[in-house]
């Protein structure tokens, strides 16, 4: 069972989200919360495997609550899923860097919020295509920021979390190396634990801090 906590400010939109999970054998809501105080709160006490987290909220906002969930051990299995209004959202870079693993349209189709809730729970990152084109804008025009070491990755798993931070599955990095899916799965692991990122969406920041991915979606070449 994938326990689910709802967190926004407006009940319409919570109570959309709750009746289509309350629906779908699987899911089931654990708690819901109007502000970013109460979500941490109900999340600590709930410890659920997914939070549908808008970004405005008042008091402290979606990004904020995210930060502080993330940040906390105890909820380390814990996968936040941003919800958002339109799907270039100027916060949903900052989400992904304070930990989301994704974002998702708070009007979307009841099954790609089903497909969305599925791909997180499995630990895998939900990024779009015009979220990752956004990522790309954002270090393109946005000022400099400290590059992440890459010291601990070998040369095998920097050509992987590369590919990753286009978007890339595991089944087309694969592809693209001419190695076994399962090859790249490990690789994809490996370099998780050694940059101790939560899911892949968090490869995809440290892709595009760390400069192994250029501007217009190419991965750089090696020198």
């Amino acid at each position: 069972m994938t326990r689910i906590v709802l967190a926004d400010d407006q009940a319409l939109i919570r109570g959309g989200l709750k009746a289509l999970i309350a629906a779908t054998p699987g899911l089931e809501v654990v708690g819901e919360a109007a502000d970013g105080e109460a979500a941490v709160r109900i999340v600590r006490g709930s410890t659920p495997d997914i939070v549908l987290m808008d970004i405005r909220m008042p008091g402290i906002d979606g990004l904020e609550a995210t930060r502080r969930i993330t940040a906390d051990p105890a909820l380390d299995a814990t996968r936040v899923l941003v919800l958002t209004t339109f799907e270039i959202d100027e916060y949903v870079f900052e989400a992904l860097r304070a930990g989301a693993s994704g974002s998702l349209l708070k009007d979307e189709e009841p099954v790609e919020i089903l497909r969305a809730i599925d791909v997180v729970a499995r630990g895998e990152a939900l990024l779009s295509p015009s979220v990752t084109r956004r990522v790309v804008e954002t270090f393109a025009t946005g000022p400099a920021r400290p590059a992440p070491a890459l010291d601990e990755l070998t040369e095998r798993e920097r050509e992987v979390v590369a590919l990753a931070g286009t978007g890339l599955s595991n089944h087309e990095i694969a592809e693209r190396l001419v190695i076994s899916p399962a090859t790249a799965r490990t690789h994809v692991s490996r370099a998780m634990l050694k940059l101790g990122a939560r899911d892949r969406a968090q490869l995809v920041v440290f892709a595009y801090e760390s400069g192994l991915v250029a501007p217009g979606l190419g991965v750089r070449p090696r020198t």
